[in-house]
């Protein structure tokens, strides 16, 4: 009888031969679990449908990836940073387009990469043009307003430890926190004060809540 590899957190058998069709549920219902490719498609489909869960487990899940391979190619933080959140922002828009042929990842990449692209013509043709005259020059589905559980977290704590964490965080992600929590904002509002496009303020916002979130549970495991 052919054997199969334990997995040890579930405490059950995987099995290779798995039917792809069954969605995460059902493999653990008949005893073994998906490969990882097929729980990000799941997921991936929850998101289409706007499960606004499901988005946030996708941007944690390839966050590092594309900031990592962005980092790479800047060798600049900030612009890193920038890069992968309009990379998301621009993926999550798009999700509907996505082809599930190709890995989630290798298709964030390949959207980051063109942006990067267009940072660096955008950036170029400014330079002539300034040497030149010196003249100056929808998304919807990805978040909603309702309350995640980062809101919860951030919204519970007393201010005093509420503002020693946000001085924790790089200036981009406090700002974008004031305005939520402390002015109240709406994402449109927040777009508009800051001059940049709804997507990347949602994805921003949703970034700056996970790592806020992240820091005062560690504050609090510490405390």
């Amino acid at each position: 009888m052919e054997s199969y590899p334990q997995n040890r957190i579930a405490n059950r058998i995987y099995r290779p031969d798995a039917p792809k069709a069954y969605s995460f549920i059902s493999y653990l219902k008949f005893g073994y679990l998906p490969p990882e490719e097929d729980i990000i498609l799941e997921t991936i489909a929850k998101a289409r449908v706007g499960d606004q869960k499901a988005f946030s487990q996708l941007l944690d899940r390839f966050w590092t990836e594309v900031y990592g391979f962005q980092l790479k190619r800047t060798q600049n933080e900030n612009d890193a940073e920038d890069i992968s959140i309009q990379t998301f922002a621009r993926a999550f828009d798009k999700l509907d387009t996505y082809d599930t042929r190709y890995a989630f990842g290798t298709w964030l990449i390949a959207i980051s990469k063109n942006l990067h692209v267009d940072l660096l013509r955008k950036r170029k043709r400014n330079v002539l043009e300034n040497r030149g005259n010196h003249s100056g020059d929808a998304m919807t589905k990805v978040l909603d307003e309702s309350p995640s559980a980062e809101d919860q977290l951030i919204i519970d704590q007393n201010l005093k430890t509420l503002l020693q964490n946000i001085r924790k965080l790089k200036p981009a992600y406090r700002e974008v926190i004031e305005l939520r929590y402390f002015q109240e904002m709406s994402y449109a509002e927040i777009a508009e004060t800051l001059d940049e496009p709804l997507g990347n303020i949602k994805i921003k916002l949703l970034r700056a809540k996970k790592l806020l979130a992240t820091l005062i549970s560690q504050s609090r495991r510490n405390g």
